[in-house]
């Protein structure tokens, strides 16, 4: 995935860090991820999400929103809520989520890297 982009300081970030469970080879995790990054950005206040996962099934999903109420918001999307019953019943083995108000933001880029 790529790096969120145009994010100008002072915006807030939900930092959702997650274990998967081993025994889950279904595709609907995957599916619902998917249609769980459609929906958040179409909501307002969303800036932009970065995504990963390892094969040891350790994963970070970082969103960038706004404001505290865009935030909010989001987390009571009757879809979103959905999803997220079914992370804790059929997905999960552990996940944490931390929100975190950034102040300041810098890149650096390779010559011709996008």
């Amino acid at each position: 995935m790529a790096f969120a982009k145009h994010l100008t300081p002072p915006y807030y970030a939900v930092i959702f860090t997650s274990t998967r469970r081993q025994d889950d080879t279904t595709d609907a995790y995957a599916n619902t991820a998917d249609r769980m990054g459609q929906l958040a950005s179409s909501q307002e206040g969303f800036l932009g999400v970065e995504s990963v996962r390892g094969a040891d099934g350790l994963g970070i999903t970082v969103s960038y929103w706004r404001s505290l109420e865009d935030i909010a918001a989001w987390k009571a999307v009757s879809e979103h809520l959905r999803a997220q019953e079914r992370g804790r019943k059929e997905w999960y083995d552990h996940y944490e989520v931390r929100i975190a108000r950034v102040e300041r933001a810098y890149d650096i880029r390779r010559e011709g890297k996008l």
